[in-house]
């Protein structure tokens, strides 16, 4: 093992951290992290490699990356949070929290199709520069004005970048705070979890540098749905290096933070509500995730999927694992979160060097296959 692996790993799962160093032994990963969590405990929490391409920055215990869509799942939390105090109805109508959202025949839009990528509201009409992400109201006005893509609620259609604008905007006229913050003061820090949505200068020190893929995520025709969702609004991946992607709240996005603090995050949802000393919600709560409330050809990523709420779900389109209650997600370039209630674990991987995919690789899929065979 020629990289050097640090952090600590329970022996049962050797293999795990054999694979891990293989990737960046083999040069399929520049500088990654790994963490599991079972029934509430930290198992394993492995970091490795470089935070940049010369090599000449290690990718420390506290180093942080933007994990693209893996963000999303910290949404999920806010909602699934105001949801078990009663503030918020994934069966309501979203203008009812949100009046203006109404617009444009979006009335009848139920909370549960922003959850899960429902909503027709993919993409926009009016075209957005990549700096006009940084500006919540105007991205709110725009989506409330919107006119839904497809009959809302008929199917999916993935909201790559909009979604979080949409869960954050009823994360605010519920709370008043904007959902960077109520993540943080109602969920991160209780948990004493290293993840941001909107980096304080304080830490900008620790974040490394996305290596990226070239142009889109994805080839598509331009005046499809698919084509019309990934280029309207885009950001590309070298803008992740900028203050102002890092400093802005793009919760279907931007979050900054390593395996440890996303697999901490959702070890409350891995063992149905309670974690670390911290009950983040219900029992009811927490299983609610796992039924498939839409499911199908998703619009946008032209894959069959199925959705609970917010996450994906183990699917035999989709088999992450051997279990029955479990839920994903993952951000483009390769992050991932894995969580499932029959084990009670939470697993995650969090890496510098992008993969050309939207939904995590086969680097994080060797990884979570090699922790099950520990199992």
């Amino acid at each position: 093992m020629s990289v050097e692996i640090a952090g600590f790993c329970d022996e049962k799962f050797a293999n795990v951290r054999d694979v891990f160093a293989g990737h960046l032994d083999s040069g399929e990963d520049l500088g990654a992290s790994f963490a599991l969590t079972i029934g509430g405990e930290m198992v394993v929490d492995i970091w490795g490699g470089h935070l940049d391409e010369a090599r000449t920055q290690p990718w420390c215990e506290d180093s942080i990356v933007n994990v693209y869509s893996t963000t999303k799942t910290m949404s999920f939390l806010c909602a699934l949070v105001l949801a078990d105090r009663g503030l918020l109805d994934f069966e309501a109508n979203v203008a009812d929290y949100w009046p203006e959202f109404a617009a444009n025949g979006k009335a009848s839009v139920k909370v549960w199709h922003i959850m899960d990528h429902a909503a027709g509201l993919s993409g926009m009409d009016t075209e957005v520069a990549p700096e006009d992400m940084y500006d919540w109201d105007k991205m709110v006005t725009l989506l409330a004005a919107q006119k839904p893509w497809w009959e809302p609620g008929s199917a999916s259609g993935y909201h790559a970048l909009t979604q979080g604008y949409l869960i954050g905007e009823l994360v605010r006229r519920i709370t008043g705070q904007t959902l960077g913050a109520f993540f943080r003061q109602e969920i991160a820090r209780p948990l004493d979890a290293d993840f941001f949505i909107g980096v304080p200068d304080s830490e900008m020190h620790r974040i490394g540098n996305l290596v990226p893929v070239p142009g889109p995520p994805a080839e598509n025709d331009p005046e499809s749905i698919a084509g019309r969702t990934f280029t309207n609004p885009f950001s590309p991946a070298i803008n992740s290096w900028s203050e102002g992607w890092r400093k802005a709240e793009i919760p279907a996005a931007n979050g900054h933070g390593n395996a440890r603090s996303v697999a901490r995050l959702q070890a409350p949802l891995a063992c149905k509500g309670r974690a670390f000393g911290v009950q983040l919600f219900s029992e009811a709560t927490a299983t609610s995730v796992m039924r498939e409330r839409i499911g199908g050809t998703d619009l946008v990523l032209q894959q069959p999927i199925k959705f609970g709420l917010g996450f994906g779900l183990n699917s035999e389109q989709m088999p992450l694992s051997p279990n029955k209650n479990v839920c994903y997600w993952g951000g483009w370039g390769g992050s991932s979160i894995l969580v499932d209630q029959d084990a009670q674990l939470s697993v995650s991987f969090v890496m510098n060097k992008m993969f050309d995919g939207l939904m995590g690789d086969l680097r994080s899929f060797s990884l979570v296959q090699a922790m099950y065979k520990s199992l």
